[in-house]
């Protein structure tokens, strides 16, 4: 999630607006085995997801390096989720090797889905002015005829935001509410993702790093009380034995010429203090990003890599990260 190659997002960002997220594609998992499938293989409880709610999940190695950040939505038996355009490749390949052992299970990308980005509290009233009661908390989700309407989580600044997961066709009235709402670019999502806290893996990121480092249990994606998966023995240690040591930070920087690249360093000097997520670039010459950072090196004078008379400021997330209060001296 970095927009090089993006038009700058607006600041403030613009609402009521809808965005088409063209750099994410939709999977369907569907068989009798997609149940026992994904609760081996993903970090959310499988019987949590219904269809009023569809709950943000991770996918890591056995060493517990996440791979895959997604949304799982529950559609009829079957249950979908959401990768980057581009990781989805190796990670279905990935997955599919594990499906092996589920006969008649299946995992396809829906080639015609879509997912929208809805930003503001009056898109959803307009789509759904009866119903915008059943999406009030993050993860709620409502199915409507050719998707589901999910809630998402709130940027620090208290937007409200949402995804349309279009399926198939609309109601034509909900087509019309829908092409009613004015449309917002790619960028102006990547922005709002940043002040939400929600990161996103890329290539330069994907296995780098353990959930809880990516706030990853703060935005609903971790189910610390389920049974096994791959990746969960260190992940609970992590938890249980509060041993994370770095977590997700959101950053803003005045003008500058370079945006940072999800992967490059964050630095205090010349010492490597963490790791570019996500950022996103505003048509003012500033930037925003996400970066895990150690803890004891937050609040100290850092700049990315790529342009080391940038200063990093930080900015506030919508929700508290209580890991960082039981931070002990050493490095994770």
């Amino acid at each position: 999630m970095s927009d090089t190659e993006n038009p700058a997002a607006s600041h403030p960002l613009p609402h009521p607006s809808r965005v088409t997220i063209s750099d994410r594609v939709m999977v369907r998992v569907a068989g009798p085995g997609t149940d026992k499938f994904l609760q081996g293989q993903f970090s959310q409880q499988i019987d949590d997801v219904t269809q009023s709610h569809a709950p943000r999940a991770a996918a890591c190695t056995p060493k517990g390096r996440a791979y895959c950040l997604t949304r799982l939505v529950r559609d009829g038996d079957d249950v979908l989720l959401e990768l980057p355009v581009d990781l989805a490749d190796d990670t279905v390949a990935h997955l599919r090797k594990y499906l092996m052992l589920f006969r008649g299970t299946s995992m396809e990308v829906e080639s015609d889905a879509r997912i929208i980005g809805l930003m503001g509290d009056s898109t959803v009233s307009q789509l759904l002015p009866d119903d915008t009661g059943r999406l009030a908390t993050a993860g709620d989700s409502v199915t409507i005829q050719g998707g589901h309407l999910i809630r998402t989580m709130t940027t620090a600044e208290g937007m409200a935001r949402y995804e349309l997961w279009q399926t198939g066709a609309l109601d034509k009235s909900l087509q019309q509410a829908l092409n009613n709402i004015p449309a917002a670019t790619l960028s102006d999502w990547h922005a709002s993702e940043v002040a939400a806290g929600v990161a996103a893996l890329t290539p330069a990121t994907k296995e780098g790093f353990v959930p809880q480092m990516l706030n990853w249990q703060h935005v609903g994606g971790i189910h610390f009380k389920k049974g096994c998966y791959t990746g969960q023995e260190v992940i609970a240690r992590m938890h249980f034995l509060g041993q994370l040591k770095k977590s997700l930070f959101r950053f803003a920087t005045g003008q500058t010429e370079t945006l940072p690249a999800p992967g490059e360093a964050v630095r205090d000097g010349d010492r490597p203090v963490g790791t570019v997520i996500n950022s996103v670039g505003f048509a003012d010459g500033s930037a925003e990003l996400l970066a895990v950072v150690r803890h004891d090196a937050a609040e100290l004078s850092l700049a990315p890599e790529s342009a080391p008379d940038t200063t990093l400021f930080l900015r506030p997330l919508p929700y508290s990260v209580s890991e960082r209060e039981q931070t002990g001296p050493s490095d994770t």
